[in-house]
């Protein structure tokens, strides 16, 4: 049922007359309450609320699989204006984007000239900047690509996946750079050839790379709404002493918010993921499809609003 489940939503992520419809009718599908509007304003003022309660903010202007080096231009632009958006507005936040909105499925040189656009204009506000990671197909090149950029750049992240079976070695390979890294599970439907399909196996690696990431002493965003691995991570910290500006706790716009606040108040440091844009049904299908819990935590929302 899991599985089945899993698989509806990622069908439904890559429908095109579904995502057409969604763009034409706005935000009335249920996902107004975790997507923060579809214009940087709008998103300034969920940014500004969030900072008003202790929580600080990873911003993403949604858009991925761009097949054109006109609208990867436009997307990057658009994070230009993010970023100057974030400065001006003095908040507590940082930028998210995805490799193929910046025209990685166009061409590389393509894609670090938009990136290094973004990067210079963060760099001049002081913002940080994040790869999200994308399906097992474009892992390799955006690892590749980070690696580059963070030669260039300090303000740059990526972010890793635990259902892959490279990402131990990923791990591994990353910390020369001591990176800035976001932990998650992932949420692409993925081979069984390439990525662990069973829950307990993902949950586990997850928790072996926390490990390894925060005892390399590199700074680690465990973004999660699982309180498993939420338990897991704080008696890590305690065990080991790591101190608590070395990682913090993600948690997406609209789910578990509650729990978001009890972790502030327990004194850590809490990032909440705030997508806006009109190209949201792409994400908020797989955040339904990621993990039945993610579904029940929607349609609670959903009902309560």
């Amino acid at each position: 049922m899991e599985q089945a489940m899993r698989n509806f939503f990622l069908f439904l992520s890559k429908n095109k007359p579904m995502t057409k419809l969604a763009k034409k009718y706005g935000l009335r599908f249920g996902a107004g309450r975790f997507v923060a509007g579809s214009s940087i304003q709008q998103a300034v003022e969920v940014i500004r609320e969030l900072n008003s309660q202790n929580l600080v903010v990873t911003i993403d202007y949604l858009g991925e699989f761009v097949d054109n080096e006109r609208e990867a231009n436009e997307m990057a632009l658009e994070c230009v204006e993010a970023i100057r958006a974030i400065g001006r507005e003095n908040l507590k936040s940082q930028l998210s984007l995805k490799m193929t909105s910046m025209g990685l499925d166009i061409s590389e040189e393509i894609v670090m000239k938009n990136m290094r656009l973004i990067l210079d204009e963060a760099t001049k506000q002081n913002v940080f900047v994040t790869i999200d990671m994308e399906d097992y197909s474009r892992c390799g090149k955006t690892i590749d690509i980070f690696m580059r950029l963070k030669s260039e750049y300090d303000n740059i992240g990526t972010v890793i996946q635990a259902y892959l079976y490279r990402t131990e070695k990923d791990i591994d390979d990353l910390n020369a750079y001591s990176p800035n890294l976001r932990l998650v599970k992932g949420a692409y439907k993925e081979s069984p050839e390439v990525a662990f399909p069973d829950k307990k196996d993902v949950d586990d690696n997850f928790k072996k790379i926390i490990k390894t990431h925060l005892l390399n002493g590199n700074y680690t965003a465990i973004a999660t709404h699982d309180d498993e691995i939420i338990e897991y991570t704080k008696r890590l910290v305690e065990e080991y002493k790591i101190p608590r500006d070395q990682f913090e706790f993600q948690m997406l716009f609209g789910i578990r918010v509650e729990r978001q606040h009890e972790l502030v108040k327990e004194g850590y440091k809490m990032r909440v993921y705030v997508p806006y844009g009109t190209d949201w049904y792409g994400y908020f299908m797989r955040r339904l499809a990621e993990r039945p819990a993610n579904v029940a935590f929607v349609l609670k929302g959903v009902m309560k609003k």
